[in-house]
């Protein structure tokens, strides 16, 4: 294995955990916001957006962190497009 570099956050190292990006889909519900990370699909709430995603990131990392690598890979969806369209209605 060559040298670790600053952009190569995904490397393992000796006692660092990995990281890796997600996307977070909040939506307000009610009075407070729901949180979806459609790679894992895994979803948390929150009263604002800020908390929102904070309770959806401990729930993924909860989540990494119990769950079988094979449950893991069988649910991550590695390509996930977010994007807008429009469309005609009566």
């Amino acid at each position: 294995m060559g040298p670790v570099t600053d952009h190569e956050s995904t490397d393992v190292r000796e006692g660092a955990m990995a990281t890796r990006s997600y996307t977070a889909i909040i939506e307000k519900e009610g009075s407070g916001y729901v949180a979806l990370c459609p790679e894992l699909d895994v979803a948390s709430q929150g009263e604002t957006v800020e908390s929102a995603t904070a309770n959806l990131k401990e729930a993924v990392e909860l989540f990494l962190e119990c769950a079988d690598p094979a449950e893991v890979e069988r649910r991550l969806h590695s390509q996930v497009f977010i994007t807008r369209f429009e469309a005609a209605h009566g």
